[in-house]
């Protein structure tokens, strides 16, 4: 991005609000540029090549607006950026986006050695107040930009009805009806833009009782049924180690969203869609809630048992365990080979899944003995060739090395201007056809503002000047 621009705007903008430790005077509208300018001298990383910016992904020319925060919103947008759209981030322009302060751990900003003394005032150097972007906030936020706006000024609430106007898609997660009263509601911006795609998500849904309460992850995993199911049977209710919740929320919105695109090719028209936390993990529940709807069967919690299904569970080992599931007669048959019980195929407590359910405890008492004399990369070695689902219980680190992982290329790096490298999970899905890959790092605070204003909105210098002046946006310099 290329600014000239006279000095008088300086006058206008000569402080500008910063994140929480970043108030410092700003140099000149031209940082803005520079960090652009950093930004793509770092993509020329193997990892992040001009060749994957250049290439289409499937949702190349759809523009998101995305005002959401903390996981199920920016999960959402951050698929469909990765699917090649552009994704403009909205953010408050003092707090953002509130994950960013969700740490430790975060990634600190990265030292650099200036190659002469000549080039040290042109290098940008980190303030050492700031900690760093939280591995929280990176983990969601990539393929987008950041704008820093106030949607509380009438300014900040005209700029981001001339982008929703522009726009393809808007995603937002506010209590119903917040946005309506600063003239974001969907009714309000589809009379601007009929073809826009609306997608709200809430942790109750826009209508009913409970629709004017905040929603989060764990709250919905106790109130909606996950939370009964999960844990050891003689234990307390335990929630899942991730925020599943926000993230199923995310993904079945996400899927919403891509429906009514397809539709509106057809009827020309966008429409609202309403997702909620206490719906997804509703329908998450899959076949436990369709054993109470159908029989009127009450779930329990099983720990990593199945209620249906024996063998189903984790088996201890001399250092370790594993996981093991046998779910016909003929894996079953086969994990009795391979453990050196093949006699227990046909003692009459164990022919079928029936009678292995029914007789549960015993069999599992005899498998785990079995198990509990091997070392688990032995207990590993016995199974391997069985036909049998079975492996190890991973922790974070050995999930990561996995050869699996390792030869999908799971783990992909992108350089971040300020923080350096970053290493972060890629897209789950691999298209043949189509490029879906990181290609911009997850971004500052405002990084964006004057990039999208200018080169989506067209504004001027003057237009510039009034919006920073009257409150609608923030600018940052960052140090460059």
């Amino acid at each position: 991005m290329s600014l000239s621009r006279s000095s008088n705007m300086l006058a206008a903008a000569a402080w500008r609000r910063m994140p929480p430790g970043l108030a410092v005077r700003t140099k000149c509208p031209r940082a803005i540029a520079a960090l652009q300018t950093v930004t793509r001298a770092h993509s020329t990383d193997t990892h992040n090549t001009d060749a994957q910016q250049s290439a289409q992904g499937p949702l190349a020319g759809i523009r998101v607006l995305d005002m959401t925060r903390v996981l199920a919103g920016p999960y959402c947008t951050m698929l469909l950026g990765d699917m090649g759209a552009e994704v403009i981030k909205v953010e408050h322009p003092t707090r953002g986006d509130d994950t960013r302060s969700w740490g430790p751990p975060f990634k600190t900003y990265e030292r650099k050695i200036p190659e002469t003394p000549a080039a040290e005032n042109n290098m940008y150097r980190a303030p050492p107040e700031f900690p760093g972007e939280s591995a929280y906030y990176l983990c969601v936020n990539r393929n987008k930009k950041s704008i820093a706006v106030d949607m509380k000024q009438k300014e900040g609430q005209r700029i981001l009805r001339e982008l929703a106007a522009r726009a393809d898609v808007v995603v937002e997660n506010f209590v119903p009806g917040k946005l309506a009263q600063c003239g974001l509601g969907y009714n309000n911006l589809k009379e601007i833009n009929p073809r826009l795609v609306y997608a709200s998500i809430t942790g109750y849904g826009s209508t009913g009782p409970y629709s004017g309460r905040p929603g989060y992850d764990v709250i919905i995993e106790a109130e909606a049924g996950l939370m009964h199911i999960t844990g050891e049977p003689d234990g307390p209710p335990v929630k899942v180690g991730v925020a599943v919740t926000d993230i199923m929320t995310g993904l079945y919105t996400h899927g919403a969203i891509m429906a009514a695109l397809i539709s509106r090719a057809t009827t020309g028209r966008g429409q609202h869609l309403d997702a909620s936390l206490i719906q997804t993990q509703a329908a998450m529940l899959a076949n436990i809630g369709s054993n109470y709807l159908v029989g009127g069967q009450e779930a329990s919690r099983w720990g990593t048992r199945h209620p249906s299904i024996a063998p189903y569970e984790v088996f201890a080992t001399k250092d370790g365990c594993i996981c093991i599931g046998a779910g016909n007669n003929s894996q079953f048959a086969s994990l009795c080979r391979h453990i050196g019980q093949p006699g227990l195929q046909t003692d009459p407590r164990f022919c079928t899944n029936s009678d292995r359910v029914a007789n549960r405890v015993a069999l599992v008492a005899i498998i785990s003995r079995c198990l509990q004399e091997k070392t688990t990369s032995e207990a590993l070695l016995m199974l391997e060739g069985s036909g049998l689902p079975f492996g190890p219980v991973n922790n974070i680190r050995q999930t990561f090395e996995h050869p699996q992982l390792i030869s999908r290329n799971a783990v992909q790096e992108i350089v971040h201007p300020f923080a350096g490298r970053v290493k972060m999970v890629g897209p789950a899905v691999q298209y043949s056809e189509s490029s879906v890959a990181v290609r911009l790092p997850p971004p500052m605070l405002g990084q964006h503002t004057e990039d999208v204003l200018r080169s989506v909105l067209g504004y001027s210098d003057a237009q510039m000047e009034l919006a920073v002046r009257d409150g609608g946006v923030a600018l940052y310099d960052y140090g460059i």
